[in-house]
């Protein structure tokens, strides 16, 4: 099974595909952990990324769909994978399908975790103030946020298009919002 966790930054996507590699056996393929590792590496392509994730930009698709290319193998060997943070943009949306395409695979389901951007914004300033991390500095996450929703808006209608789309309350407790998501898993798989 291939399942896109679909949200704004710091919508819980993580913690329920760490969740769902646990319970399923499927890889997680983070663009933001893969990001991050390519920062920390200090290779040419991770000082890149670091410069446009500190603005709060996004990442070219070029870069991203490069990065989920290089580990479908792993992910198909798993029996499936699960896309946290990819595709964002209706052509990263078209490019991923013709590459499962490609390999004989397709989505198989999205989960778009509904939230409130306030409560996000509350939440980040939070996580900064403990970790630091560069990419969650409220002000670039502001800038994210936005840039997340003007992007991905057309990613809703194809998936629903597509009859794959299902929505789950991501503003529950961890516990609650991983049932709906498992409910929803459970759906498709029968």
């Amino acid at each position: 099974m291939n399942l896109i966790l679909f949200g704004p930054p710091a919508a819980g996507k993580g913690t329920q595909a760490k969740r769902l590699v646990e319970q399923r056996r499927m890889v997680q393929l983070s663009t933001g952990d893969m990001l991050r590792a390519a920062i920390a590496s200090g290779s040419d392509l991770g000082k890149q990324v670091s410069g446009i994730m500190e603005r709060g930009e996004l990442v070219s698709d070029d870069i991203v769909i490069a990065l989920i290319e290089e580990r479908l193998p792993e992910a198909e060997a798993a029996g499936g994978a699960i896309f946290d943070g990819f595709p964002r943009t209706l052509a990263q949306a078209q490019a991923l399908d013709a590459m499962l395409k490609s390999r004989g695979r397709k989505i198989d389901s999205v989960v778009r975790l509904r939230v409130d951007d306030e409560a996000l914004l509350q939440r980040v300033a939070g996580r900064f103030a403990e970790s630091g991390r560069p990419d969650d500095n409220p002000d670039s996450f502001k800038v994210r946020l936005a840039a997340y929703n003007d992007q991905t808006a057309p990613l809703l209608p194809y998936y629903e298009g597509q009859g794959k789309l299902v929505e789950v309350d991501g503003m529950g407790t961890i516990e609650a919002v991983a049932k709906a998501i498992d409910e929803a898993l459970d759906g498709v798989a029968a």
